[in-house]
């Protein structure tokens, strides 16, 4: 099988936000984090941070604004198989710009990696390994 087009699986992530939220009753996006709900709702999705993992799989983020006035940047990674979008993997990468976590690569993998462990880089590293990140196709992430 062929990979799905970067804009079918933008367009599928989209529509699995917007179908996800027309079934709450407040039509927010929720996903639990740290021990509580978040309410979101879609403000866009980074076509600039689109990449193809290989193997049919995705990764994506995506700008949301919560109910409690925050920004929140969550990663979303998926799969496509028989034309199917799937979400594997979400998670809070940034609230209000601050990172939660970054992207180190280690021997070709990259891996997620808290904020405190890096916190010797400068602020141009992080926004480095965070471009690389998001611009390498990435293989044997998930």
């Amino acid at each position: 099988m062929t990979e799905a087009t970067m804009s079918d699986v933008l367009d599928g992530l989209k529509r699995f936000i917007s179908g996800y939220a027309a079934k709450s009753p407040d039509n927010k996006f929720h996903i639990p984090f740290q021990r509580k709900d978040l309410a979101l709702d879609l403000i866009r999705v980074h076509d600039d941070r689109f990449s193809s993992l290989g193997s049919d799989k995705y990764f994506a983020c995506v700008d949301m604004k919560g109910t409690d006035g925050k920004m929140y940047d969550i990663d979303f990674f998926m799969r496509v198989q028989s034309g199917k979008l799937t979400v594997t993997e979400t998670s809070v990468h940034k609230i209000n710009g601050k990172p939660l976590y970054n992207w180190k690569e280690e021997k070709g993998v990259w891996k997620k990696v808290k904020v405190s462990k890096i916190c010797r880089a400068s602020v141009s590293d992080a926004k480095q390994i965070e471009t690389a990140f998001h611009r390498n196709a990435l293989q044997n992430v998930l």
